[in-house]
């Protein structure tokens, strides 16, 4: 692991005394740790015959595989270390801004059914936010909405929510039952900003786009209420789920023509050994209750937090056991 770390060093600095300085030694035993590596692996990892310092085709494979197994290293460090305090008693869990309260009371009260001595600490956070967390090992186990990248990651349960469209009470579209995209052509589009969630962000506009429905303009809302208060103005339409119009009586909710937009939430954990042994667990009880709770307005990372480094916590963590010390 530690030539590994020395080789991803010089691979993303190109330059061998770079390289050092950043990891604090000398150039010479950084240089000969390169060469064991390369010797033990059969391969040049670096073409050294120009004035510049280039990866080879191995050095660029490994590259990747290398780092990989460095942020797996780094969770299996974290794991070990919260084992021996005994911090495995707590899943830190994501959870998407705007999960209602219903929502969270369901799913910690099936989590202390399952796992009585187990804390929850629930932290809402975005989606992008929960992945780099998941990845760096400050966060257990996710509920995201995808599509998302899941490399190096494992997917719970599946749970699907169908979209519809909201509109302003006073639309002609309101009279019918449902609403193909086409009809829509010439409205404004209200959406949360795209880097709280890029991969649903482009899956909608693709949908759209493919079901003849091109938005005049792009308006963005972080809040849900700020979504609802744009349409009832007039100022677009949104996607949403039928419980979220229902908080507004100014504007309506009917389904899309043949159901074109669907939202799917996955728990989502590290595919390696560090993982925290409850994180499976977490995200099959969290599919479930997600089926049962049909009132649900789970909405893809409605609130991007202030601070993206410092997730802002649930003040709600279910403790029914006393932790250990």
């Amino acid at each position: 692991m530690r030539h590994l770390r020395i080789f991803a060093a010089v691979a993303e600095e190109l330059h061998f005394s770079r390289a050092a300085d950043r990891l604090g030694m000398a150039q010479p035993p950084l240089s000969q740790a390169v060469r064991r590596l390369e010797k033990e692996l059969g391969v040049e990892l670096f073409d050294r015959s120009r004035r510049q310092v280039e990866l080879t085709p191995a050095g660029a494979v490994l590259v990747d595989e290398a780092r990989a197994l460095l942020t797996g290293e780094e969770r299996l460090r974290t794991l070990a270390r919260r084992a021996g305090v005994g911090e495995l008693d707590t899943l830190r869990a994501g959870v998407p801004p705007g999960t209602t309260v219903a929502t969270l009371s369901l799913l910690l009260g099936t989590c202390a059914e399952h796992y009585p001595g187990m804390s929850v600490d629930l932290r809402e956070i975005t989606t992008d936010e929960q992945l780099r967390l998941i990845a760096s090992g400050g966060l257990d186990v996710g509920l995201v909405h995808q599509p998302v990248d899941i490399t190096g990651l494992r997917l719970g349960p599946e749970m699907r929510v169908e979209l519809g469209v909201v509109l302003p009470r006073v639309s002609p579209l309101a009279q019918l039952p449902e609403v193909a995209l086409a009809q829509l052509a010439g409205h404004d589009l209200v959406l949360p900003p795209r880097a709280q969630a890029p991969g649903w962000y482009d899956r909608i506009l693709d949908t759209c786009r493919a079901g003849g429905y091109v938005p005049t303009g792009l308006r963005h809302a972080s809040r849900p209420e700020v979504l609802l208060a744009l349409v009832s103005a007039g100022q677009g339409i949104a996607f949403a789920q039928g419980a979220v119009a229902g908080k507004e009586p100014r504007v309506v909710w009917r389904p899309l023509a043949d159901r074109p937009l669907t939202q799917r939430t996955s728990g989502v954990w590290p595919a390696d050994r560090s993982s925290h042994p409850a994180a499976p667990h977490f995200a099959k009880l969290a599919a479930d209750v997600l089926a049962r709770d049909r009132t649900t307005t789970l909405h893809h990372d409605d609130r991007a937090p202030a601070e993206p480094e410092s997730p802002r916590p649930w003040a709600v963590v279910y403790d029914e056991a006393p932790r250990r010390r």
